[in-house]
């Protein structure tokens, strides 16, 4: 996209994002290139969409980072996201999700079909969990002994399944 200063409605990203070859997020105002990630980051991101495909059952499904959430006026790829039940796709547009500390997780909030937040820490093993449930509180789930609660979706997830046990 050429370099203008008008902000963009997030209809008109969406409908500019259809025909563009590379991936892009959007801030509220303008499109912002993807970028590649740290290869801690991926490896545990990884880690958790596989530990959760393996602890889902129907009718929750598992997507990876490639999987657009539209929150309030703005474009996010989360690294990993469950959908459970029938959800609204408009042309791959998505409107629930699972999976930074402020901005992200206010804007997770306002969608009301997203039960729950989680952030990963990639330098250890550390969980940061918001739960709709719970008043968005954060929650902290740490260790690679311990036992990821996700009862929103009915999964339990070993910690050690996402981090390094050493």
């Amino acid at each position: 996209m050429s370099a203008s200063l008008q902000p963009l409605r997030l209809d008109e990203f969406l409908d500019w994002e259809r025909s563009q070859e590379e991936r892009y997020k959007f801030d509220g105002i303008q499109p912002v290139a993807m970028t590649g990630s740290s290869r801690p980051h991926s490896r545990i991101g990884t880690r958790l969409v596989v530990a959760l495909a393996g602890a889902v059952r129907p009718p929750c499904e598992v997507f990876g980072p490639d999987l657009k959430v539209l929150t309030t006026r703005r474009v996010r790829y989360p690294d990993a996201s469950v959908v459970c039940g029938v959800a609204p796709d408009d042309d791959g547009d998505l409107i629930a999700a699972l999976t930074d500390r402020r901005v992200k997780a206010i804007e997770y909030a306002a969608v009301p079909s997203i039960l729950v937040y989680l952030a990963l820490e990639q330098d250890r093993p550390e969980i940061t969990v918001r739960r709709r449930s719970a008043a968005w509180e954060a929650e902290t789930v740490a260790g690679v002994q311990t036992i990821l609660e996700l009862w929103e979706i009915g999964a339990r997830i070993a910690m050690s399944a996402i981090y390094d046990a050493a």
